[in-house]
């Protein structure tokens, strides 16, 4: 057996079902491998952010890992910027990188690079594996990481010969340890500070913004009189009818500081404390109130669900009803405005869809507009490093496929700059005929940074503005789309968006609108 059959052999006996690849000459044999291997459903990106952003989105659906397959260091280093946002979403994703065979790396072949180095970055683990006996045991050792809680990156770097040679040996599924234990004083303190104290928030992440861990926390909410809302930033957060209404800390700084001065003390349940995305001069880097003081109840390794029933049963809170979110807003009709979109989403949301939000500047009003939508999951861009949408969209379509639950849509809503970063999706989703329904916001600028300007005190002249500006020449989404398989049509109205997303969500195949912004 060939190391890169016992590679293939290991992923399965793991529960490793799906590989997103983008393949190259070192990793021809696993290619061959899974071609006559079953167990494996393979997925192929013209890029190879697209193969990690979808690894991505399969995790924050179905909530186990799949593999990536990616050519050398530089192929790594292509898809290191969704990797980032993978992290910060603690997604678990088993990277598969090939490698120069180990007699031929001495030579500095022009693929040679410091592939370990590059991928530490992103990783919770990394192991080159150098004998083709070894590659079964790693493998498994990699898929223990990748599922440890909440989820983690594990890179496997394949110098080819481990995959060519015989002697494999295929590697023994190994037990997943348990989330970190939570801490009992953690616990009796977090109680001791909502039982006292009258000015507290309780700030969720993790799978506390999941419905079973905001069903507690308003448990906790009614009891104690505390306030509880999110961090910005989620892999998953579960909202529309019959969740909890929650607002997230706002982007923006002096927003988001104006929302967290009243409270003097903060209860972290999975979030991390609440900061600046970037530094502004003469502005702080916290949000919260100097002499705020910071309680966690649990960290993100922790069983956050398991943490917060805790805390219930601390304080005997009593089950609470989760309020109602209001009336779900009419069609609007007119003019497009984030307000009209927002109020459109919500209108016409099928049951349980999913969305992807990559909107950027135009998402503003998303928030207030859903709450009261059908249910559904919201996947948003997480380490900032844009280009994540159309990949997210795409492992997430595929992620609830493989959940068995084909027909749930998925929104994405994009802004047209970072949509450019990755806009090779587009072909993997008609390839795979995935339900993706995509709008983008076609403003033909950078538009947030042209905000961002102004926060940092810069003068946007002539030449600023037009390193921001997307019009010269003017993308042409449809064209674009169809030319890469995809169904499109352009929109400029709220109308004419809410006829062709009604008409997406009837089939089963991607479908792109331009919206005119």
């Amino acid at each position: 057996m060939r190391g890169a059959e016992s590679l293939v052999h290991t992923l399965v006996k793991g529960g490793v079902d799906h590989c997103f690849a983008n393949p190259g000459t070192s990793e021809m044999h696993f290619v061959a491998a899974l071609d006559h291997i079953p167990g494996v459903r393979c997925i192929l990106g013209l890029q190879e952010n697209i193969v990690t952003g979808a690894a991505d989105g399969f995790f924050r659906i179905t909530e186990k890992p799949a593999a990536t397959l990616l050519h050398c260091g530089p192929g790594l280093a292509n898809g290191l910027a969704n990797l980032h946002n993978a992290r910060r979403a603690r997604s678990g994703i088993v990277n598969i990188v090939g490698d120069q065979a180990t007699y031929h790396r001495p030579f500095d072949a022009p693929l040679t690079a410091d592939t370990e180095g590059w991928a530490r970055g992103v990783s919770a683990w990394v192991r080159t594996t150098v004998k083709a006996e070894l590659v079964g045991s790693d493998a498994a050792v990699a898929i223990q990481a990748a599922r440890t809680h909440p989820g983690q990156i594990a890179t496997l770097i394949l110098p080819s010969d481990s995959s060519w040679n015989e002697g494999g040996v295929v590697g023994e599924p190994l037990s997943v340890p348990p989330p970190v234990a939570l801490d009992p004083h953690q616990i009796k303190n977090a109680a001791r500070i909502l039982g006292e104290k009258k000015n507290v928030l309780l700030l969720l992440g993790g799978k506390g913004m999941h419905e079973e861990g905001q069903k507690l926390a308003r448990w906790i909410e009614a009891a104690t009189g505390c306030r509880v809302i999110t961090e910005t930033y989620n892999g998953r957060f579960q909202r529309g009818r019959g969740r909890l209404p929650l607002e997230r800390i706002p982007y923006p700084g002096a927003a988001a500081r104006a929302m967290l001065k009243p409270y003097g003390h903060i209860v972290l349940a999975g979030a991390r404390s609440p900061v600046g995305f970037f530094a502004y001069p003469n502005q702080p880097s916290f949000h919260h109130a100097e002499g705020t003081e910071l309680h966690v109840l649990a960290r993100p390794e922790q069983n956050i669900v398991q943490a917060l029933q805790a805390l219930v049963d601390e304080l005997s809170a009593p089950p609470a009803a989760i309020p109602d979110g209001g009336p779900c807003p009419e069609l609007p009709s007119g003019a497009i405005t984030p307000e009209s979109f927002a109020a459109m989403i919500a209108a016409l949301l099928p049951e349980q869809a999913i969305i992807v939000d990559e909107s950027i500047s135009f998402g503003r009003a998303y928030g207030p507009a859903t709450q009261a939508a059908a249910p559904h999951d919201w996947l948003p861009l997480t380490g900032g490093a844009i280009g994540c949408g159309l990949p997210l969209a795409t492992g997430a379509a595929v992620g609830a496929r493989a959940m068995g639950q084909g027909d749930r849509r998925v929104i994405s809503c994009q802004a047209d700059g970072s949509g450019m970063y990755t806009v090779q999706a587009l072909w993997t989703q008609a390839r795979e005929k995935l339900p993706i329904t995509t709008v983008i916001f076609a403003n033909h600028k950078y538009g947030s940074l042209l905000g961002e300007y102004g926060n940092v005190g810069a003068n946007a002249g002539p030449t600023a503005v037009n390193m921001l500006d997307l019009g010269n020449p003017s993308i042409d989404w449809v064209q674009l789309a169809t030319s890469l398989g995809v169904e499109a049509a352009q929109a400029r109205t709220i109308d004419v968006c809410a006829d062709l997303m009604r008409q997406s969500f009837k089939r089963q195949a991607p479908f792109l609108i331009e919206l005119l912004t």
